[in-house]
């Protein structure tokens, strides 16, 4: 009998599985092992979150996939306050947090074998294993040079501030891939989730008017509370923009039963409201940033980019994997950067989510 082939077949090993033996090797440290490789919060869930969650944890009914009116209206409000949109001809619609947007995407879009979806150069694993899912051709753009005339470019995605390199793209270059991609009859789908985590440089988003052009005609942003709010075990995001876009999605959606919980969804109004809670956030990161940017460079690291966002992009000019083995002997786990494509080989990833405690100690081991 014919089966079909699984759809596994169509993606590579999860990444992040090839850390295991410097896992290992770093968790032998006599003081254990510090985890600079996931981006994942540590700091506590702001209790004006957690109240309204709790409040809402009473919800019997089936949830509304578009979100509650509140919902809606408290995620308009924060694009047109964060990415200086305008609110006319907005649509918005939550996610189950943002990563499983970026990997349903494509599909969810109908792109298909015969279409290409461009990601960026060094890029975050999941546009790429997201384009496989829908069996679509992946270009990355330093080799743009590549598609044709005739090539059906569906979706473009664009990454600012970049995960994992933290490289902020100015608003004209952002405005040249809308233009580039509508030429095209092509989406662009930006994610931002690192948006308001600006250090060197300020962050633009594609649905400011000086990108966009104040129409969001093809336009997407995706959005997430994770870092924002420490609200990645909630699942919370949002995308937002083209209004006929977000409405197709919806659809499409409502079929799928991709519906964030009723709870989460009260919870989000009253992240999305609360500014107080993401400045503080914010403050952690930029100490902690500074902590970690002085330690490495004086370990002979250079820091590249990482003028945004929660991470530091560094090398030491040696194989990624030298330089990961290198940090696990000293119990830190790092991300080997050809997880993000073949320019990151000679590059780590380390992220900015540990504790003040676990910071303040890779600091002393690699000064040690």
């Amino acid at each position: 009998m014919n089966r079909p082939a699984p759809v596994s077949s169509r993606l590579p090993e999860f990444v992040w599985d090839t850390l295991d033996a410097a896992a290992t090797v770093a968790a032998a440290h006599p003081e254990g092992l510090i985890n600079l490789s996931v981006g994942t919060p540590v700091d506590p869930v702001p209790e004006v979150i957690r109240r309204a969650l709790s409040d809402a944890s009473d919800a019997p009914g089936y949830p509304l996939t578009a979100g509650t009116p509140a919902l809606r209206d408290a995620i308009s409000a924060w694009v047109v306050r964060a990415c200086g949109a305008g609110a006319d001809g907005l649509g918005v619609l939550p996610t189950i947090g943002s990563k499983e947007l970026v990997a349903w995407l494509p599909t969810l879009l109908g792109i298909g074998p015969d279409d290409v979806v461009v990601v960026p150069s060094i890029a975050y694993p999941t546009y790429e294993e997201g384009a496989r899912l829908a069996g679509a051709t992946v270009v990355r753009a330093d080799s743009l040079t590549a598609v044709g005339p005739t090539s059906r470019v569906r979706l473009v995605w664009v990454n600012s501030p970049s995960n994992p390199t933290g490289r902020v793209l100015p608003a004209a270059h952002l405005r040249k891939v809308v233009d580039w991609a509508r030429e095209r009859g092509a989406v662009v789908a930006s994610d931002e989730c690192y948006l308001s985590l600006g250090w060197s440089a300020e962050p633009v988003s594609v649905l400011s008017p000086e990108v966009c052009g104040g129409s969001y005609d093809g336009v997407l942003a995706v959005h997430s509370l994770s870092k924002r709010s420490n609200l990645a075990g909630y699942r919370a995001g949002f995308v937002a923009g083209d209004p006929a876009l977000v409405a197709e999605l919806l659809k499409i959606r409502k079929h799928a039963g991709m519906i964030m919980p009723a709870p989460v969804q009260a919870a989000m109004v009253a992240a999305l409201r609360d500014e107080q809670h993401a400045d503080e956030q914010r403050e952690r990161y930029r100490a902690r940033r500074a902590v970690l940017t002085a330690a490495f460079t004086e370990a002979g690291f250079t820091v590249e980019h990482s003028e945004a966002g929660l991470y530091l992009w560094l090398t030491r000019g040696e194989d990624c994997w030298q330089t990961v083995d290198w940090l696990a002997r000293r119990g830190i786990l790092a991300a080997a950067g050809i997880f993000y494509g073949p320019a990151g080989g000679q590059h780590v990833r380390v992220a900015l989510t540990e504790s003040d405690e676990h910071v303040a100690a890779v600091a002393g081991r690699l000064r040690a």
